[in-house]
């Protein structure tokens, strides 16, 4: 089983795409920021299920696709851990942080 942590700056990015769509509608905020925890979920028992990031290509640096949104994650300690890094449109390209991996 692998243990799934969120990190500061991914949470903040939830609660970014809870607080846009519940402008127009709580409950759909709601239901989209839950099917976004249960794709993260599936993290737990298939680690390496996400696909490696085109922009980055590294093998530990994976991502989910859920509908129109790209989750990024780091897998650590041979896959014991997953460090939820981002989540974002899709549409947009991974912006490389330090932490993501890229330059500063």
């Amino acid at each position: 089983m692998t243990a799934i942590l969120w990190t500061p700056p991914a949470q903040d990015d939830l609660q970014a795409v809870y607080d846009y769509i519940a402008n127009e509608s709580p409950h759909y905020a709601d239901i989209v920021v839950d099917r976004i925890l249960q794709a993260v979920a599936r993290i737990d028992r298939f680690p390496e299920s996400g696909r490696i990031v085109p922009e980055l290509n590294r093998r530990d640096i994976r991502e989910i696709i859920w509908r129109s949104y790209r989750i990024v994650y780091r897998l650590m300690q041979s896959g014991a851990q997953a460090h939820v890094l981002t989540v974002f449109r899709s549409e947009r390209l991974l912006a490389l942080r330090p932490d993501l991996g890229g330059p500063a």
